[in-house]
């Protein structure tokens, strides 16, 4: 498989992730209990929300390479945390696969974006 398909595929299925995630804490009742169980206040529940809908529009456009690092630095501390924050309040561990399958599609994105970015030629590649 070439590293364009990986970094689609991947990078698509990350995006499809957050922007499901951050929207369903608009609009569902469990996400906004999950966050009152694991101690945060609520207006951190929309925050983190408008981060995750537009850092997932973000790794599909075209964006400045700096960005998209960022991008995927928010990521990975968005991540990490929902890990951490589930393994604080002693969560059963799968509560933590969701968040560690995403980490692992999002380093994947990432591994490929450079592979990709580096070794295709200007016009295939992601913007950088």
């Amino acid at each position: 498989m070439n590293s364009k398909t990986v970094y689609w595929g991947t990078t698509g299925l990350v995006a499809l992730f957050v922007i499901f995630s951050g929207t369903m804490y608009f609009v569902a009742d469990a996400p906004a209990q999950s966050f009152d169980r694991l101690g945060f206040p609520d207006y951190f529940r929309i925050q983190l929300g408008i981060a995750k809908i537009v850092g997932g529009v973000a790794l599909l456009t075209p964006l400045p390479r700096w960005l998209k690092e960022w991008t995927y630095a928010g990521f990975v501390i968005d991540f990490v945390s929902a890990v951490i924050a589930h393994a604080a309040v002693g969560d059963p561990a799968s509560t933590m696969v969701l968040p560690t399958v995403a980490l692992g599609l999002l380093m994947a994105s990432y591994v490929s974006y450079h592979r990709y970015s580096l070794g295709a030629s200007e016009e295939d590649a992601p913007a950088a």
